[in-house]
């Protein structure tokens, strides 16, 4: 670009020359212009070869720090090849040992495992054999102690059913003589009462038939747990009913209350008991303590009972 300029004005300047008259410093400026041209064409070619020198330079170290990097990388990668073909060398041998070894410990493995086998078998065995017997033996015992226990029950409720029956024979005995006895003292009252008549103003004795009206209600009771079967049954129930009606030809009354329904306005002593047989809510008289008793229309004894309450 500088060069450039200075043709141009060199051309310049000699196309003045060649207008105007020769001038002796225009020669001697041009001259000194050549001379600085030729100067900086010099200085210009010196540092043309000084940049290709140091671009020649540049190349070769590039290429030698290309070379040197490439160089680093060719071992680095050898240096990884070998340290590579060593891991695959030792886990080779590795992999031989614990193979080996593996071998080894499934052989152990399988010697044991056939031992065990054969002393389970054996052990097995013993126990199928030691098991056999025990329940031969247990079923034999069994039996013999279930054929005992059965004669043994069977004679227990013998003797409990032969127990019962003669206490309930002689339960019978005892409230027939009881029957009899209360008939007699009604006998005695009634002809007592016919030979000394009350008064209006005296106050009638009822202990006697009230007595006899709790002694009714007791057997009553225990007739209705025995045996039909049981001896002397009929004849009490014949003095029962007969002691009742002498009570009915006497002006009094039991008044009969055992299943019925209970409701709140009863004049009774009432007990209450929980029952899961009866409808949740219903109340049905299931005892008789003491029974009501009415003469002639008038209760001279009220009842005491028991109700069952459906739950």
């Amino acid at each position: 670009m500088r060069k450039t300029l200075l043709i141009i004005a060199f051309l310049g300047a000699a196309n003045l020359f060649a207008q105007e008259q020769p001038n002796t410093e225009l020669i001697e400026t041009i001259k000194n212009l050549q001379t600085q041209i030729n100067q900086q064409q010099s200085d210009i070619q010196k540092l043309y070869s000084e940049l290709n020198k140091e671009y020649r330079t540049y190349r070769i170290v590039k290429e030698d720090l290309n070379q040197t990097i490439i160089d680093n990388q060719v071992k680095v990668v050898d240096s990884l090849n070998t340290l590579i073909s060593k891991s695959k060398q030792e886990l080779s041998f590795i992999n031989k040992q614990l193979n080996t070894k593996i071998q080894k410990a499934d052989e152990n493995a399988n010697s044991k495992i056939s031992e065990l086998d054969s002393s389970l078998g054996k052990s097995r065995l013993y126990w199928i054999i030691a098991t056999l017997a025990t329940l031969l033996l247990g079923g034999l015992v069994y039996w013999l102690l279930g054929k005992r226990i059965q004669s043994s029950k069977t004679d227990v409720e013998t003797q409990i059913k032969n127990t019962k029956t003669a206490l309930e024979e002689e339960s019978v005995k005892l409230d027939n003589k009881l029957v009899d006895v209360l008939e007699t003292q009604l006998k005695l009252k009634q002809e007592e009462t016919k030979v000394q008549p009350t008064t209006s103003n005296e106050k009638a004795d009822h202990s006697l038939a009230l007595k006899v009206a709790d002694e009714v209600i007791r057997i009553q009771k225990n007739l209705s747990r025995m045996d039909d079967k049981t001896k002397g049954l009929k004849q009490l129930n014949s003095s029962v009913k007969r002691i009742q009606d002498n009570f009915t030809s006497n002006g009094y009354e039991l008044v009969d209350m055992l299943g019925k329904e209970y409701n709140e306005g009863m004049k009774v002593t009432a007990n209450f008991t929980p029952s899961e047989d009866l409808e949740t809510g219903k109340q049905i008289i299931s005892r008789i303590i003491k029974p009501q008793v009415n003469f002639k229309g008038e209760m001279i004894q009220a009842a005491q009972i028991e109700v069952s309450v459906g739950e």
